[in-house]
C-alpha cells in the first residue's frame, strides 16, 4: 500500500515535503519516517532538485514520533531500544544532515521532540510567529533522542541546550530566534512565501558548491582546525571541476550575473 501522510511535489527545482497528518499534529509514523528518508535521498541524487523545503500541514509542524502504534510498549529485550533509535529517528536526522541539497524547515506550529530535531537538523529554519519548540522528552521521563543532544549544543551552546532539555518548556518562535535556533520569524500568513522565496534563491545557486559548503560547515563542528582546513582545500579542488564554478569565475571576468545550472 502507498504511504500516506507525506505530500511530495517538485516545482522549479524545489522539492516540497509536507507532513500531512494534521489530526495528529503531524506526529511521524515509521512509514512516514521511512518515506521522508527515501525522498531526501532522491533529492540528493536528482539533478533536477536543487533545494528542499520541509513543512507541516494544519496547525503543527511535527509533534514528534507517533508512539500510538506500539513503539512505546510491549516486551523488549536488551538492545531493542538502541536498535530502534539507530535505525529510526537517527536515520531521519542523518538523512537531513547528509542531503546534498540545502534543506529549509518552514515551521508552522508546534515542533516537539523528534519534530523539533527534524526542524533543527535543516540548514535554514524559518518559523511562523505561532511556532514553538519543545524538548518534550523530560516530560515523559525520557532521554532526548533523534540527535537532540548532538544538535542543540552545536546551535546554542551546552548551557542553553541543557536548560531546554532539563525543563522541557515550550520555546516561542521569538525566543528561538533570539538564542539562535531559527534564522527568521515571520507572520504566519507569510511563512509559505518566505520559504518559497529562500528556496527559489537556492535553486538558482551553484548547487554543488552549496553541497560542499554544507558538508564543510557540518564537519567543522566535529573536527580540529587541521582537519577543517584540509577538508576545505579538498572541497574547493572538487568544486573547481564543476561547470557552475567555471561559470562563476567567467561571469566575474565578464562583469555579468552568473547563470548556474546545478552542474
Amino acid at each position: 500500500m502507498p504511504v500516506t501522510g507525506v505530500l511530495h511535489t517538485v516545482d522549479a527545482g524545489v522539492a516540497h515535503l509536507t507532513l500531512d497528518r494534521p489530526e495528529a499534529l503531524n506526529a511521524l509514523t515509521p512509514d512516514q519516517r521511512e518515506l521522508l528518508i527515501e525522498l531526501l535521498a532522491d533529492a540528493s541524487a536528482d539533478p533536477g532538485v536543487r533545494a528542499v523545503v520541509v513543512t507541516g500541514s494544519g496547525r503543527g509542524f511535527c509533534a514528534g514520533a507517533d508512539l500510538r502504534g506500539g513503539a512505546a510498549g510491549g516486551e523488549r529485550v536488551a538492545g531493542d531500544v538502541a536498535r530502534m533509535i539507530r535505525t529510526g529517528a537517527q536515520r531521519l536526522i542523518a538523512a537531513v544532515l547528509d542531503c546534498e541539497k540545502p534543506v529549509i524547515a518552514a515551521v508552522n506550529g508546534t515542533a516537539a521532540g523528534l519534530g523539533a530535531h527534524l526542524a533543527l537538523a535543516c540548514d535554514l529554519v524559518l518559523a511562523a510567529e505561532s511556532a514553538k519548540f519543545i524538548e518534550v522528552f523530560v516530560r515523559r521521563g525520557l532521554v532526548p533522542d533523534g540527535g537532540g543532544a548532538y544538535l542543540l549544543p552545536r546551535l546554542i551552546g551546552p548551557h542553553r541546550a541543557k536548560e531546554l532539555m532539563f525543563f522541557g518548556d515550550a520555546l516561542s518562535a521569538t525566543d528561538a530566534e533570539r538564542i539562535g535556533l531559527v534564522n527568521r520569524v515571520v507572520p504566519d500568513a507569510e511563512l509559505d512565501k518566505s520559504a518559497r522565496d529562500w528556496a527559489a534563491r537556492l535553486a538558482v545557486g551553484p548547487t554543488r558548491a552549496l553541497a560542499l559548503t554544507k558538508q564543510l560547515v557540518n564537519a567543522s563542528l566535529d573536527g580540529d582546525r587541521a582537519a577543517a582546513f584540509a577538508a576545505e582545500a579538498a572541497a574547493q579542488e572538487i568544486n573547481m571541476t564543476t561547470a557552475d564554478a567555471q561559470e562563476g569565475v567567467r561571469s566575474f571576468v565578464e562583469r555579468r550575473s552568473p547563470e548556474y545550472r546545478g552542474r
